[in-house]
């Protein structure tokens, strides 16, 4: 407790400063901390942390000469390679780069790295990197996204998984994109790209046998990665292991069990390590039969001789109300809070939706006050959800929306197949006072109404809503009660200019779920002239806020795709890159840069003493 109040005070001490440009937003799926290295003996014996102090390490993969280990690490900021001997001594940063650096592997030799990295036009692909000297050179490029690549036993091919070449489907009835990928040869110098499989689904993580002849992997069709990337995928979730020949591609199923079955390594004792994610006894198995380490495993590498694996597993850690996070602009301070966080006009507030107290229902409607790290609930209902609206102008009230919001809560498991199923039984735009007085419902019927934010006089505030009559952006005047329609297509998230001349919202364009279809973010005035698309389809972008002098607009956006496979990251969605731009949708800015899912900004104006 102490630790977090010095951290709170640390940067209560920076609100004060002149520097306006600071945002919060949330992460979905593994938050900082969590991933953790441990090493242990085969059989889960022995086990103990790899390192003394922990932060964000995960991804390991033992040298071929059993003498080192190089792990990825968020500790500097951005994701870095490091290199540490297994009893945890000599730590050392092979990378120190602004890109995103991850799941490296070894040459045969020893000497030379393969691992995917931002490092070009922000996409994920190959490079590799000279131990000796340090120098990074590009391998592959392209759009799409190269992931967990491992060097053939011979030193002449690289295996790997790509997206590329494929334009990602939303899942069945949901907004998340699902991830196909095949398994691609390269040689080291650039060389000889091929496809090595061509499932039609997804297929990932190869590592070749002994022999250099055959490959393993893990496959799955493409709308089983919806359910295998979640931290606990659901029942039925599945993934098989398979070899494939190095040479025709063909490929054969191992001996089959259910789960979702990931991280297949040969070992050399003939046996094949795997990691099953599902199930009440998730872990490390064997081809054998036998258990290795257990717990919430992501990735796992074995010492050469199969005696001994690294791995890293999710943790139990305490978030701070409040973390500074990495960012690739100086100019932008990063900070983790809860989701959808909006903060009071003094600045000193920031009003979150808590998780569900009980699956899937009662989250809460919360308040931090940030030099003390209080965390006050506003409001909570007995039987539905809450989705975080905003502050009224003065700072007196909260606006919000009540409802059960399947699409949110109930673990990706909900599925909207046509446009009525949005409605999801009804939502209903309410508000409270800040001192959680003066409760009161401001919309009714069976429409889902959600997201509303207040104009700068706070006279009226804007909605979207999902009926059988239609969809689309609605505002209501707060004294009269009167509404009026401001758009009828599938538009979501807006928010009210602080200058109050435009409000922002988000469009599903391209036809509703289809491949080319995407969000994108318009601009539109209140009276309904003056449409705007300010982004165009090159992935998923939405989850909007303001500048607090309307000038610029932060959003969260997929255009770079994924970087990893993602029943690794736990992520729903490739939608986690944070990018700043001008109202006009000019001067897009980059601001992180991982394989997390980042989400909800908000922008927080600069502090004012006194009151919260």
């Amino acid at each position: 407790m102490r630790a977090t109040v010095v951290a709170l005070l640390l940067y209560t001490s920076m609100l004060c400063g002149q520097e306006p440009r600071r945002i919060a937003f949330a992460r979905a799926g593994v938050q900082p901390g969590q991933p953790q290295l441990f090493i242990a003996s085969a059989d889960g014996s022995a086990e103990h942390p790899l390192l003394g102090a922990s932060d964000t390490d995960y991804n390991p993969v033992w040298s071929p000469d059993g003498k080192s280990i190089v792990f990825t690490s968020d500790r500097y900021g951005s994701a870095e390679l490091l290199r540490v001997n297994p009893d945890g001594s000599g730590l050392t940063r092979l990378t120190n780069d602004p890109a995103y650096d991850d799941q490296a592997a070894f040459s045969p030799d020893g000497k030379q790295l393969v691992f995917v990295s931002t490092r070009g036009k922000g996409v994920a692909n190959l490079w590799t990197l000279d131990l000796a000297t340090g120098k990074a050179k590009s391998l592959t490029a392209g759009a799409g996204g190269d992931f967990r690549p491992a060097w053939s036993p011979d030193g002449k091919w690289i295996a790997f998984s790509s997206g590329r070449g494929v334009v990602p489907p939303f899942a069945e009835g949901r907004w998340e994109r699902l991830q196909l990928a095949e398994i691609y040869l390269v040689h080291p110098d650039g060389g000889g790209l091929r496809k090595l499989t061509a499932s039609g689904g997804f297929c990932g993580s190869p590592k070749w046998t002994g022999d250099g002849k055959r490959i393993l992997a893990y496959c799955m069709t493409g709308q089983q990665t919806m359910g295998g990337r979640l931290g606990k995928p659901p029942e039925g979730s599945a993934a098989k292991l398979v070899s494939i020949d190095a040479s025709t591609g063909a490929s054969k199923d191992l001996p089959d069990s259910p789960g979702v079955k990931i991280n297949p390594s040969p070992l050399a004792s003939g046996e094949v390590g795997f990691i099953r994610k599902d199930g009440s006894d998730p872990g490390i198995y064997y081809s054998s039969g036998k258990r290795g380490p257990g717990g919430d495993i992501r990735t796992a590498a074995w010492s050469p001789d199969g005696k001994q694996v690294v791995f890293w597993r999710r943790v139990t850690v305490v978030a701070p109300p409040v973390r500074k996070m990495f960012s690739r602009n100086s100019k932008y301070e990063l900070n983790l809070t809860g989701q959808l966080p909006a903060f009071s006009p003094s600045g000193r507030q920031f009003a979150t939706q808590s998780r569900p107290s009980s699956n899937p229902s009662h989250s809460a409607l919360t308040v931090t006050t940030i030099d003390t790290g209080k965390v006050d609930i506003i409001y909570q209902d007995k039987s539905r959800n809450i989705l975080n609206g905003g502050w009224s102008p003065a700072g007196d009230q909260l606006i919000f929306s009540l409802g059960m919001f399947a699409a949110f809560f109930d673990g990706f498991h909900s599925e909207f197949l046509k446009p009525g199923d949005r409605v999801e039984g009804g939502a209903h735009v309410a508000i409270v006072n800040a001192d959680s007085t003066g409760f009161e419902e401001l919309t009714s019927g069976a429409a889902n109404d959600a997201f509303p934010s207040f104009s700068p006089d706070g006279t009226e505030f804007v909605y979207r809503t999902f009926s059988k009559e239609g969809n689309g952006l609605r505002i209501m005047n707060l004294k009269s009660r009167t509404v009026r329609t401001l758009t009828s297509e599938y538009d979501n998230f807006p928010l009210w200019s602080p200058r109050g001349d435009l409000i922002l919202f988000a469009r599903l364009s391209g036809g509703d779920y289809q491949p080319g279809g995407s969000y994108d973010i318009y601009t539109v005035k209140s009276d309904g002239t003056a449409l705007r698309r300010l982004t165009n389809g090159q992935g998923n972008d939405a989850h909007m806020a303001w500048s607090p002098d309307g000038e610029y607009i932060v959003f969260a956006s997929s255009r770079m795709g994924f970087k990893d496979e993602v029943v690794y990251t736990d992520a729903p969605q490739p939608y986690g890159e944070l990018f700043v731009m001008s109202k006009d949708g000019t001067g897009v800015e980059q601001l992180t840069d991982n394989q997390w899912e980042e989400g909800t900004p908000a922008w927080q104006p600069a502090v004012r003493q006194g009151k919260p």
